[in-house]
């Protein structure tokens, strides 16, 4: 056993992959040897890494760095809890400009509270869901929408040991760039856009010019712009959210649609339901645990065929019954002539698109709906 140089307790993991029958690795963790008391103790594997991270210690040791900083307690119990695939918090590939790192805060905490403190996060309480500026105080908005993604995309990440910072922060960030009145805004911005400049809009792309701005971590501005869209994440944080994504407006947007009346809960797809579960808590619950039991398994973030169908049939129930159906067309009219009334009076006034975007997509539904009416 080896002697370590005053240190009481100390535990170190060292990561392999453990292989399912399939031969797809899986996202657990298997620690080879601790540090107990003053001694090295193997516990499986290979004994010479353990004594390389001792002599790690003989050298600080000797340089008087001992004390542990947040930095080394963040990048011990993280080596200790996260699996093999996971974001090391201090292993981010950089920021757009090189910054101080924060004394008690990991950079991925640091782009959350960015995040959070930031105008585009608050005004999203006053962006449109679903209903364009529903009257009732529980229909849920672009803000509400947000915090419960975020919410269920840290259950999915703490169930795979994968870092729930990281997650946390693309989940409160992923819809900062939303334009108001939900996708009929974000349809009529596109839609002046291509007429009038031959330019694109897509709110991802919006969400990641803020993440840019506040110069957010690369894992997080990647998560963000591909949480949507043909590009698939780079991590399994940003896969994660990508998923969770769905699961989260589909079961509240029917919670929604019953509230206001548009739809019964008869009417809702049986064989889905019966799969799924009759409540909205009961089909969230459902769709997590498949999705954790899943990825466990396969060794990246995936949903079962059958429960990934069932959400699938009703996200296009959705669709047909709600986001596109006889009342949404009829909001969705109201949202394409604000939002190019707005558009046509700022592009006729000579101003670029980069602004026009901006302004446009920063408004909230009632922002939009009273700036409308100033046009003369």
């Amino acid at each position: 056993m080896l002697p370590l140089p005053g240190s009481r307790y100390a535990r170190f993991t060292i990561w392999s992959p453990d292989h399912n029958t399939s031969g797809g690795a899986r996202l657990l963790r298997r620690p080879t040897f601790l540090v107990v008391g003053d001694s090295i103790r193997p516990n499986a594997g290979t004994f010479a890494v353990a004594k390389r991270k001792y002599a790690g210690l003989m050298r600080r040791a000797a340089a008087g760095q001992l004390a542990p900083s947040f930095e080394e307690r963040m990048r011990t119990q993280e080596e200790e809890w996260l699996s093999p695939p996971a974001i090391r918090s201090y292993e981010t590939r950089g920021r757009l400009r090189p910054e101080e790192e924060s004394a008690l805060r990991t950079p991925f905490q640091r782009d959350r509270d960015r995040i959070v403190h930031s105008k585009p996060f608050r005004r999203l309480k006053g962006k449109t869901q679903v209903f364009i500026d529903p009257v009732g105080d529980h229909f849920r908005t672009r803000i509400t929408h947000t915090l419960e993604t975020t919410a269920i995309s840290r259950v999915v990440a703490r169930a795979l040991r994968l870092n729930e910072d990281l997650v946390e922060a693309i989940g409160l960030g992923h819809d900062m760039g939303h334009p108001p009145f939900g996708h009929a805004g974000e349809d009529a911005l596109d839609a002046a856009l291509q007429e009038r400049f031959s330019r694109r809009f897509r709110h991802n792309e919006q969400s990641l010019e803020i993440a840019e701005r506040l110069n957010l971590t690369a894992e997080v501005r990647d998560g963000i712009l591909t949480h949507t869209g043909a590009r698939e994440p780079a991590t399994l944080e940003g896969k994660i959210v990508r998923v969770v994504d769905r699961v989260a407006y589909i079961n509240h947007d029917i919670d929604d649609a019953i509230r206001y009346g548009l739809l019964a809960e008869d009417e809702l797809p049986q064989r889905e339901i019966r799969l799924l579960g009759p409540t909205g808590s009961k089909r969230i619950d459902t769709l997590v645990r498949d999705l954790v039991e899943t990825s466990e398994e396969a060794g990246e973030i995936s949903q079962s065929d059958e429960i990934g169908d069932a959400m699938l049939a009703l996200r296009s129930f959705m669709f047909d019954r709600v986001y596109l159906g006889a009342h949404a067309r009829a909001e969705h009219e109201r949202a394409h002539r604000v939002v190019r009334r707005i558009f046509a009076h700022l592009a006729d006034r000579g101003d670029d698109p980069e602004a026009i975007v901006a302004f446009v997509a920063g408004m909230t539904d009632r922002f939009a709906l009273h700036y409308a009416e100033t046009i003369l």
